[in-house]
């Protein structure tokens, strides 16, 4: 019984600091609360969200996160991608989020499960949560927003936000 609760409590605790986040004014920082507000109109492998960093500033993120020699740097599905060395001169498949920033290696493992992802995405308001899937370091999955629309999202692997947001 408590292992079925585990994802309704979750759900339940973030739900209240999601209805709490305000979309920060133009200039400012994005943080990783305000993810979840980030909308894509259109195919999210021709054009990146209102708000993304500069494709200097995700050259930034990724030396910043202790990786070399970046190469095969594009804006695909929603997020950047490429192709870096770590600190063990071995190269690794690297994903960026568009607006946060944040360096996911394909290597990684997800701090959440399938489920927890899902109770995440139900307490931002997505419905219909199907097709929950863990690769190259971040969930992806498909759902409805609360208006009805059909959406693909990238989610992270550490703290349920999302990444990327389609229409499907």
């Amino acid at each position: 019984m408590i292992k079925h609760m585990l994802p309704l409590l979750i759900g339940l605790s973030v739900c209240g600091a999601a209805f709490a986040q305000d979309t920060p004014a133009e200039g400012q920082a994005v943080t990783r609360a305000t993810q979840t507000t980030t909308t894509v109109t259109s195919s999210w492998s021709s054009q990146q969200p209102a708000g993304a960093l500069s494709q200097h500033a995700i050259e930034g993120a990724i030396a910043t996160a202790g990786y070399k020699e970046v190469k095969g740097l594009e804006f695909e599905d929603g997020v950047w991608r490429s192709k870096a060395r770590g600190g063990n001169k071995k190269w690794v498949k690297l994903s960026v989020g568009p607006v946060n920033g944040k360096v996911y290696p394909a290597d990684a493992p997800s701090k959440l499960n399938a489920d927890e992802i899902s109770a995440k995405l139900a307490a931002a308001g997505y419905q219909n949560v199907k097709d929950v899937d863990f690769d190259e370091g971040l969930w992806s999955a498909e759902a409805k927003t609360p208006q009805g629309e059909d959406v693909k999202l990238l989610v992270d692997p550490d703290d349920g936000s999302v990444v990327a947001k389609s229409h499907d």
